[in-house]
């Protein structure tokens, strides 16, 4: 058995989670705050016999497709002097996809 983390961009939520509805996978999902962007993301956990873990991570790829977005960079200033020509400025970055742990699982109870 083994225990599937996968933390998405919000955006891909409930896509994915029908996605499990469909393939008849039990997840829980949990809120969770990503830290470059500081933007909201979903954290999916799944419990899942061994055979299994291929098609769920399958569900994972088909379901949370990486993107590009605009954001402002953060102002970092070393003194109140100095100023940044970029600052303010959009900033490209991708965001999106899945970031997937798998771990071996000892032991799985259900009550």
């Amino acid at each position: 058995m083994k225990l599937v983390l996968a933390i998405i961009q919000d955006q891909d939520a409930g896509r994915l989670s029908a996605a499990f509805v469909d393939e008849n996978v039990r997840a829980t999902k949990l809120s969770s705050t990503g830290g470059f962007l500081r933007a909201g993301n979903s954290t999916f956990i799944v419990g899942v016999e061994d055979d299994r873990v291929q098609k769920v991570l399958e569900i994972i790829k088909n379901n949370c497709q990486a993107r590009d977005e605009y954001t402002t960079a953060p102002l970092i200033s070393v003194d109140a002097v100095s100023t940044d020509a970029t600052a303010g400025q959009p900033l490209e970055v991708r965001v999106g996809g899945a970031t997937v742990f798998v771990l071996p699982v000892d032991a799985f109870h259900r009550f």
